[in-house]
């Protein structure tokens, strides 16, 4: 861990979003079953990171720009992160699942049977 993480546990600033787990993050998603021919944009917000990419569906945007994929938010209270998935319908975020490890949250993002991210 470098300082500035470290720094960032014990003086009660939030621990996220940090450059080291949005690294872990865009690391992980080259594992993705699905549009592996586009790069995500891995962007850190407010508890968490937005992942981002160029659209591959005329049904979200017809012209390619980049769409919502996933929401990453780290509950500090119950030490877990929450996915979330875009409704792109209703332009809203949707709850998905808590998982108590980064790399099993970015797991299910990466298969997405249901593609319910990777549209």
């Amino acid at each position: 861990m470098n300082a500035s993480i470290i720094r960032q546990h014990h003086s009660g600033l939030p621990a996220h979003p940090n450059e080291l787990d949005r690294w872990r993050i865009v690391r992980a998603l080259t594992r993705r079953e699905r549009y592996r021919y586009v790069s995500p944009k891995v962007t850190p917000v407010a508890g968490g990171y937005l992942v981002e990419s160029r659209c591959c569906s005329g049904s979200i945007d017809a012209e390619g720009g980049l769409a919502d994929v996933a929401l990453l938010h780290h509950d500090k209270t119950g030490a877990a992160w929450q996915l979330f998935r875009k409704d792109h319908g209703k332009g809203v975020w949707e709850w998905h699942s808590t998982h108590q490890r980064l790399d099993l949250a970015t797991a299910v993002l990466n298969t997405d049977p249901e593609r319910l991210f990777w549209q």
